[in-house]
């Protein structure tokens, strides 16, 4: 199926959708590594920025700075190396199957679509471990700093597991999309959701720098004595300039989670408006963005199968009657109308048969009737019935042809010709006759067919039968010709007239002109 465009994930960095699976690994492994190795670097950063500007406490002594140069780079670095190997490890091995080019099953599938989420844990547990750590520090070196510490560490480790969370959730969706490759999704699958993810962001962007805030506020009034308006001032400013820059960034990703699914429908829309009915769109996402992405292939996938059906359809009973039947639904009846009728049957095919092999008899029924439906659909016409190896075509129904006898006449003559050059181990009587016909579906409510009825009908088959015998082959009725205009009938000579069978009064007829060279 088609998944066009460079990112079909919303990023380039995620790469095209077939892509190798090495070249999935490496880049889910380097990207995965270097947003949580980054943004454990930055939260152990907003902590040293936090503890000693923004929340008001009492200055750390001697054995506090020690104690935190000490622990603080050993502990940060040892938790990166750990959620970065850990991390990327756990996911690998939680998207072999990826890798390997293999179906995920449904147990696969559940495991990765949960990768951010493990992720996630990963990275609260390694900051539990901070937060139990530094405020263990703080009680026995300084207890008057642990409750700042606590709160400080706490708030850094809230942060940094949402934004990694937002962030694993986009450097494996490629994963998703192969897990999610090929099912219909009918339920949000387990994680956050939408609504939820918007909680995240206004959580990270505005709800914990204001948290901070308000704690720097609370410590102020327990103790005023320690707080001067200076101090009050650089922290309202530090937590401003938090709230003006997370926030930029979570609202950034918050419409980046959002609009790339809702960005590759759209430009799938497009292509499908464009007559591209094999577009799909990887679902890389596990919410309701999932469901729309899923919603919008099952769509696709139900147009193809539609214009399947209508091709087939339009193959058994013609592209017109097809288009009439869906436009305006299907009832038995017809109506009464002028058209023409061309009636083509072929000579000599039983003695053909005898002589060559059922398939060399195929092949060549297959060349009479593809000359017959060619030049009928080049002149309008509607090729109503294959009857054994006659073809019955009508000009003017269902879809009226002010020019039915001129398209009727004139594809009897290109049809002569091909039949002379292109089926040659055969000849064909070729007959052509205009009047009322009652036109439209008869048979049972149903099974039915659209068919033609009437005096023309049965006159071009007795035209047929006695332009077999005729040079050239072709006989028609001078009402055809009389009706086909001037230009037409140029290419038309009387000849004598002919009692049908069937008929009493004899019916004027007339034969191509011997100058019909290169007409039709």
């Amino acid at each position: 199926m088609s998944t066009a465009g460079s990112s079909p994930f919303g990023s380039r960095l995620l790469g095209r959708a077939d892509q190798s699976a090495r070249s999935l690994r490496v880049r889910v492994q380097l990207l995965l590594t270097a947003l949580l190795v980054s943004t454990n670097l930055i939260g152990a950063g907003v902590v040293v920025v936090v503890s000693t500007v923004v929340i008001p406490a009492p200055e750390a002594s001697s054995g506090t700075l020690l104690s935190l140069a000490i622990a603080i780079p050993v502990y940060v670095a040892l938790a990166v190396v750990v959620g970065a190997v850990v991390g990327t490890t756990a996911t690998l091995r939680a998207t072999r199957w990826a890798i390997r080019g293999d179906e995920p099953d449904d147990r696969d599938r559940e495991r990765a679509l949960r990768v951010p989420l493990r992720l996630t844990q990963l990275q609260g547990v390694l900051w539990g471990g901070g937060v139990a750590l530094f405020a263990g520090l703080a009680l026995v070196l300084q207890p008057e700093r642990a409750l700042t510490t606590f709160v400080t560490v706490a708030i850094a480790g809230a942060v940094v597991c949402a934004v990694a969370y937002l962030l694993t959730q986009f450097a494996v969706r490629p994963l998703s999309a192969r897990a999610l490759a090929g099912s219909a999704l009918t339920d949000r699958p387990r994680g956050v959701g939408v609504g939820d993810r918007m909680v995240i962001f206004w959580c990270v962007g505005t709800g914990v720098p204001m948290l901070g805030l308000m704690l720097a506020a609370i410590l102020a009034i327990a103790d005023p004595g320690d707080t001067s308006l200076t101090r009050l001032a650089v922290t309202s400013l530090v937590i401003g300039g938090a709230v003006l820059v997370f926030g930029l960034f979570v609202t950034v990703l918050a419409a980046r989670s959002v609009v790339a699914p809702v960005l590759s429908v759209r430009d799938a829309l497009l292509e499908v408006e464009r007559g591209d009915l094999e577009r799909e769109v990887p679902i890389y996402d596990g919410t309701e963005l999932g469901l729309l992405q899923s919603g919008f292939n099952q769509m696709v996938s139900g147009l193809r199968e539609r214009e399947h059906l209508r091709d087939l359809f339009g193959r058994h009973v013609g592209q017109e009657v097809a288009a009439a039947a869906t436009a305006g639904g299907v009832e038995l009846g017809g109506e009464t109308r002028v058209a023409s009728v061309l009636f083509v049957d072929l000579v000599g095919s039983t003695s053909y048969a005898t002589r060559h092999s059922p398939a060399e008899v195929v092949e060549m029924l297959n060349r009479f009737f593809g000359v017959v439906v060619d030049e009928v659909d080049r002149h309008h016409g509607l090729v109503n019935k294959f009857i054994g190896d006659a073809v019955l075509a009508v000009f003017g129904a269902p879809v009226p042809d002010d020019d039915h006898a001129a398209h009727a006449l004139a594809a009897a003559r290109a049809m002569a010709r091909r039949l002379e050059a292109e089926v040659d181990e055969v000849g064909a009587g070729i007959g052509v006759a205009t009047g009322e016909v009652v036109a439209g579906n008869v048979g049972h409510r149903s099974r039915f067919e659209y068919t033609v009825i009437g005096d023309a009908v049965n006159s071009a088959a007795r035209l047929t039968d006695l332009a077999k015998e005729m040079p050239g082959c072709v006989l028609v009725a001078r009402a055809s010709v009389d009706a086909a205009g001037p230009d037409e009938a140029t290419a038309w000579t009387a000849s004598d007239a002919v009692t049908l069978r069937g008929r009493s009064e004899p019916t004027q007829v007339c034969v191509p002109a011997p100058t019909d060279a290169g007409l039709g």
